[in-house]
């Protein structure tokens, strides 16, 4: 198990030697506590649909043209009367507006729905884990997405993990700078603290160290 958590740290090392420097010298700022969030999983909304999404297409009173597809790895997807629409890096909303105009065509206006059932999100949505866990991974941004969520995803901290020295960083689209903030995932994991669950952003990457002994 220790060959196989080195391999890991190895593979993870470049990218939190890179993110390390984001934070500056000083103390990082925490952010406030989500407690426990409740409630069905879904995309955020403004979700922007991703490669391999899983997308219900309804076709108001055209049945045989509303279809299930999913979005294939070059952002493309094809339905009944339309070849390669591109969807990858569109709201729902808005692909459902460029069904309707290429329908339009064929149907006398069309009243042309979409809804995500499936989804991966694209690069910027996803939330990234990485260093001491049992599963380092990216994954998808759900709307009121917490830390508590990204752990049970990824297995929580492995043996090794430093859990209160864990960090987040944030890209912040106003500034255009990255910034970090603590994390105690000790305390929430092993303790129960709901203080230390907070909510995460589109795009967060949490970076959990190695403790020294």
């Amino acid at each position: 198990m220790a060959v196989s958590f080195g391999r890991k740290a190895a593979a993870t090392l470049a990218l939190m030697a890179q993110l390390s420097a984001c934070g500056g010298g000083g103390p990082r700022p925490e952010l406030p506590a989500a407690g426990f969030v409740g409630g069905k999983e879904a995309p955020s909304d403004e979700y922007v649909i991703g490669p391999l999404d899983q997308l219900s297409i309804f076709v108001w009173r055209n049945p045989e043209i509303s279809t299930k597809v999913q979005v294939r790895p070059d952002g493309r997807i094809t339905t009944p009367l339309i070849n390669d629409m591109p969807a990858v890096g569109k709201t729902p909303a808005m692909l459902a507006d460029d069904l309707k105009l290429a329908l339009s065509e064929y149907i006398k206006d069309p009243i042309v729905s979409v809804i995500v059932e499936n989804f991966s999100g694209t690069f910027s949505q996803q939330i990234r884990v990485v260093g001491a866990t049992e599963k380092p991974a990216s994954l998808p941004y759900r709307a009121n997405m917490s830390i508590l969520d990204a752990m049970i995803a990824v297995g929580g901290l492995n043996e090794f993990a430093a859990g209160n020295r864990a960090r987040l960083v944030r890209y912040d689209p106003q500034t255009g700078k990255k910034r970090e903030f603590k994390l105690r995932l000790a305390d929430l994991l092993k303790n129960g603290d709901t203080s230390a669950n907070v909510r995460l952003a589109p795009g967060d990457v949490i970076i959990i160290p190695q403790s020294m002994f």
